[in-house]
């Protein structure tokens, strides 16, 4: 093991998340080992342990990261044409999910159980919801009936994801493509899709 650097506490959990997310990323969940992540960040496994009690809480701080940064990289502006807005937001995603497939496999499938990691998830799909709806300016029960509708659509996209991960049965065009048609087709159901989308690529 090397030599130990100082850091502050932030720097210290910080400098282990990015550990955990590249091991995350490069291997099946279980495979990655405690050890491992402490022996590449230059620590004991005792102070690894200080940070996060178990490797599952570990993935859980990984992944939430993770999720906040996609966030902070899909921010809706009303002034824009909402399609537009909204490829650009899976391609990030798409991009994500691509480089760290592991990552994504074991959130949704090794530990789809774990309430920790359903919570991101749920909290990701929901502010993603809100930030859609919000630069609709619909009300009433047209509101409530995109809400529902944006709702499912974001569950459809994540379920094609893992699909695609796993399988690799679409091509990165067609998963895109398929995801802004289901999305076109849900809303366009009970609302005019094209008028609230727009037309921007």
């Amino acid at each position: 093991m090397t030599a130990r650097r100082r850091l502050s506490p932030a720097e210290r959990r910080k400098e282990l998340l990015d550990v955990g997310a590249r091991l995350f990323a490069a291997r099946p969940y279980d495979d990655v080992l405690m050890e491992d992540v402490a022996q590449q960040a230059g620590v004991s496994r005792a102070l690894l342990y200080r940070y996060f009690p178990n490797k599952s809480a570990l993935f859980a701080a990984v992944y939430q990261q993770a999720s906040d940064r996609l966030l902070d990289g899909t921010r809706i502006d009303p002034g824009h044409s909402l399609r537009a807005q909204l490829s650009a937001g899976l391609d990030l995603h798409f991009d994500y999910f691509a480089a760290n497939r592991n990552t994504v496999l074991a959130a949704n499938r090794v530990l789809a159980g774990d309430p920790v990691i359903q919570a991101i998830i749920n909290d990701e799909l929901a502010e993603l919801s809100r930030r859609v709806l919000g630069a609709t300016a619909l009300e009433g029960r047209a509101r409530d009936t995109a809400s529902a509708a944006l709702t499912a659509w974001l569950v459809f996209v994540r379920a094609l994801c893992v699909d695609w991960l796993t399988h690799e049965t679409l091509s990165r065009a067609e998963l895109h493509d398929m995801s802004v048609g289901a999305l076109r087709g849900a809303l366009g159901a009970v609302i005019d899709a094209d008028r609230l989308l727009g037309t921007g690529d």
